[in-house]
């Protein structure tokens, strides 16, 4: 029996793994615009239109239809891991439970993260796959190791926050005026703030830290990511942060992040995750 390994559209991953998974749509609406996360909406044209428009877009979990239509195509020699956003955050793993009722050969796992949090674990569950682990082996093995993921993150605004009711119109105005970036992780499914740096350099420095005190266990997947249509600024962070990197990582995988993050986000975020080497930091 091969393992197939299904994402919803929130898990970012490297693109030579995203080739070989299925992956359900989430929805995203702008006004009245409703758009297939991924399908009729690429991440490119999504910050397009998040950069230029007043609207704060919308977005709406995967329904247990659309994940039965793809439970449907598994080949009679098929089983399927699914691997979906933090349910903290989304419905989405909710709904995977339920279509996955009527398939004996679909396990359904919540990642407690989101975009590349998530992405790292779908890149894990295809190598343990690869290697010959069976499904319900790799379903415990996983929700395990999902424990260990650490994703940090670096805000280059708070107008989005603003925007979308999290914080109010006087801490985003004194926040911009402070150049303040706020810095975030993942935590227990939630995304919770690890503090705050004003300018750039400064809240490179942060995220910096908080990888070196987690450190990178190099030898499972390490994905960065950024919001926005430019990746500036996490070209910026890679050339801050390149003690991390030189002698440890042949490449650095990059992603865009996807539209629940960057919805919250806006542009100009930068984001790293990785498994951690000092597990006794979680």
């Amino acid at each position: 029996m091969s393992i197939r390994i299904i994402t919803d559209s929130t898990v970012d991953a490297d693109a030579s793994y995203t080739e070989n998974f299925s992956i359900v749509p989430l929805t995203v609406t702008f006004g009245e615009e409703e758009y297939k996360d991924g399908i009729d909406l690429t991440k490119q044209d999504f910050y397009t239109k998040l950069e230029n428009s007043d609207i704060l877009p919308k977005t709406s979990q995967a329904s247990p239809d659309t994940f039965a239509q793809v439970f449907k195509s598994l080949g009679k020699d098929e089983e399927a891991i699914v691997i979906t956003v933090t349910s903290r955050l989304s419905g989405t793993y909710q709904s995977a439970r339920i279509a996955a009722e009527d398939y004996p050969n679909v396990r359904v796992v919540d990642s407690r993260n989101v975009s590349i949090g998530s992405g790292v674990l779908a890149e894990y569950a295809q190598q343990c796959a690869d290697q010959g682990m069976g499904l319900d082996e790799l379903m415990e093995h996983l929700m395990k190791k999902r424990d260990e993921i650490c994703l940090v993150a670096r805000l280059d605004t708070l107008e989005y926050l603003k925007k979308g009711g999290r914080i109010s119109k006087t801490t985003a105005f004194a926040g911009g005026v402070l150049n303040i970036k706020p810095v975030v992780t993942m935590k227990d499914g939630e995304l919770v703030m690890l503090g705050k740096a004003r300018g750039s350099k400064k809240a490179n420095n942060l995220l910096i830290e908080q990888v070196n005190q987690n450190g990178i266990d190099y030898e499972k997947p390490v994905l960065l990511g950024y919001t926005g249509t430019s990746d500036a600024m996490l070209r910026e962070y890679i050339s801050d942060s390149r003690a991390l990197w030189e002698g440890k990582a042949d490449r650095l995988d990059c992603e865009q992040l996807c539209s629940v993050i960057g919805t919250h986000a806006g542009p100009g975020a930068v984001a790293i995750a990785f498994f951690r080497a000092n597990t006794d930091t979680q």
